[in-house]
């Protein structure tokens, strides 16, 4: 049945107005006053935002690492997100070297498949550049989608690559219109760090932190912006912690490097002393980059209003305090990388940016929606709401209040990092491609309702294809 939503107020990235939405066959068929009510249920949004659902670009579901897997899989990562007004994730797809590509690519299809409740897409890994690999990269854009390769400066012996491999990845994105993603930390330079801490008998969560300094992602970011303009290649440089990378990416951006910044809400709330909690509680803000010295937090708020930074990612990456961060009791090494983020992303951002003005309005939706619509070949099916594009929207009110807690939250691991944080505004319904997925904060959606989709190129528009109103 077609829906109308009536009474609210649609806000997209460059403009907020009053008008209704008819949706059919998973569109946005029409946008206006006085549309035609006929066969349609109608969905009253008086008093809240109707917003283009949130694009989450940075996700790991169902990930290995460290000896364990991430508690939240592609069934309950999807259905905590959407309860947080996300209709999209992309989540990151990890190889082996020596592996080919496409064996990977069926893994991540395998985790997902028939399990999520909203869309999502990949990234693919890159880990080694040779003939193997650049051969199959084309097919890994035409046949998947697949237009965004991660590179790792860090996690030495696990994940990182070398400088000839980021450079090659770089020139070979260009060749191919794909973007390049980037986790900008010196990994050579963590790793002895972390063996002079071990050797002196430091094992705390705090040294974590410690040993991973601001300086060394500042060094890595703008060693890797350094050689996208050799390249004259385009970087997407991932969870941006810290006042030293933001800065290499704005010296980047004004020399006129196509060079761009994600930051996590984890980042703009949260810091350093987090790490210090006692009786191990500090393992739960475990992962890399570190948090952060409170003052950075003032410096990333200002590179988003100013748009030094495009993308708001969660970098959701979720295992329990009990049986998984525990693993590092006696070894801040141990303890598994990553926190729970997917579900609270959306509103921390509207309360701490949009409700304390330190946004608009309007760059609230291009950061959790439309600019990473844009750079990863999804726009204008999604990260808007425009006439044709998918029906993925989320009915807003702005007014309402709650309390973060594990015991509410929808995700599968045991604690929530923002813990007793009381943030105004939230989700109230969330539509995927025209069907409610929460409709009055119940979950009514079902696995396998989401979709993959495959992506355009880089700075290419996703293709719409023309869909004709029936009388269904």
């Amino acid at each position: 049945m077609k829906k109308l939503i009536k009474n609210g107020v649609i806000v997209t990235a460059t403009d907020t107005y009053e008008a209704d939405v008819l949706i059919d066959h998973q569109v946005v068929m029409a946008i206006g006053h006085n549309l035609d009510e006929a066969d349609c249920e109608i969905v009253d949004a008086k008093g809240c935002y109707i917003f283009p659902g949130g694009i989450d670009p940075h996700t790991h579901l169902d990930m290995p690492f460290g000896g364990t897997v991430t508690k939240d899989d592609f069934e309950t990562g999807t259905v905590a997100a959407a309860f947080g007004g996300t209709t999209t994730i992309i989540d990151f797809c990890l190889t082996n070297k020596g592996e080919p590509l496409q064996k990977a690519i069926d893994r991540w299809h395998e985790k997902s498949s028939g399990k999520a409740s909203i869309d999502y897409s990949f990234h693919l890994m890159v880990s080694e550049i040779n003939n193997d690999v650049l051969a199959e990269l084309p097919n890994v854009i035409e046949k998947e989608g697949i237009t965004s390769f991660k590179v790792f400066m860090a996690y030495k012996n696990v994940f990182q690559s070398d400088d000839a491999t980021l450079y090659r990845t770089l020139l070979e994105a260009k060749k191919l219109r794909a973007l390049v993603m980037v986790h900008a930390e010196n990994g050579d330079v963590i790793e002895y760090l972390v063996e002079q801490a071990l050797a002196e008998g430091n094992t705390d969560p705090i040294y974590h932190a410690l040993t991973r300094p601001p300086e060394i992602e500042g060094e890595a970011t703008g060693r890797a912006a350094q050689l996208t303009q050799l390249a004259d290649s385009q970087l997407y440089v991932v969870h941006v912690s810290c006042a030293q990378a933001a800065e290499k990416i704005i010296e980047a951006r004004k020399k006129g490097a196509n060079v761009y910044g994600e930051t996590c809400p984890q980042y703009l709330v949260l810091d350093q002393t987090d790490l210090e909690k006692p009786n191990f509680e500090g393992a739960k803000y475990v992962w890399s980059p570190p948090l952060r010295e409170k003052w950075h937090q003032d410096v990333l708020w200002q590179a988003l209003k100013n748009g030094d930074l495009q993308t708001l990612g969660s970098d959701q990456c979720s295992f329990d305090f009990k049986g998984q961060k525990e693993l590092g009791k006696d070894d801040f090494t141990k303890i598994p990388n990553g926190g729970p983020i997917i579900e609270d992303r959306f509103s921390i951002l509207f309360s701490e940016g949009v409700v304390k003005g330190r946004i608009s309005l309007n760059q609230f939706v291009d950061l959790t929606s439309t600019k990473a619509a844009k750079l990863f070949g999804l726009y204008p099916k999604k990260g808007t709401i425009a006439v044709g594009g998918d029906a993925d929207l989320v009915i807003f009110d702005p007014n309402q209040e709650r309390t973060i807690s594990a015991d509410t939250h929808h995700m599968a691991v045991d604690y929530n990092a923002f813990e007793g944080m009381t943030i105004k505004g939230e989700p109230v319904s969330v539509l995927s491609r025209g069907e409610f997925v929460v409709k009055e904060k119940q979950f009514v959606g079902k696995a396998g309702h989401g979709e993959y989709i495959k992506r355009a190129k880089h700075n290419e528009p996703y293709q719409l294809k023309k869909v004709l109103p029936t009388n269904s």
